[in-house]
């Protein structure tokens, strides 16, 4: 697949969308890793953000899985979080926080809860382009 493209199973969508309505109104956050770009594993991460318009991840839960991706010799293919009242393209926090270049982040708009909207981008400099997910 090309650097455009992310494949993510029926069941990842769907924890994503789980894990984004349970925590709604806040916003959830999580990773997907795996090898070469491949999306192996979901992991919810704890959200330390006491507000509902944003996302702070656990550091000691970033950490671990960090230590885990090295000995295995994995990525973070993808950095997902929720819009659980707006659309799935990223804020300007969203931009300014995106650290990880090579990472896919996907957003899970709730703005409609019944059709919840899952994009994926790359964000590098500011700059955001629209990642295609199958």
């Amino acid at each position: 697949m090309s650097p455009e493209t992310l494949v993510l199973s029926r069941e990842m969508r769907a924890e994503i969308v789980a894990h984004s309505r349970e925590l709604a109104p806040r916003e959830c956050c999580g990773v997907i890793l795996g090898p070469a770009g491949v999306a192996a594993e979901l992991h919810r991460l704890t959200n330390l953000e006491p507000g509902v318009d944003r996302y702070l991840v656990d550091d000691a839960e970033l950490y671990a899985l960090a230590r885990a991706n090295d000995e295995r010799g994995w990525d973070f293919v993808a950095i997902y979080h929720s819009h659980p009242v707006s659309v799935a393209f990223p804020s300007k926090t969203d931009r300014e926080l995106a650290f990880w270049e090579e990472a896919v982040y996907v957003i899970c708009s709730l703005e409609h809860p019944d059709a919840p909207v899952l994009r994926g981008f790359r964000i590098v400099a500011d700059e955001v382009a629209e990642v295609e997910l199958v």
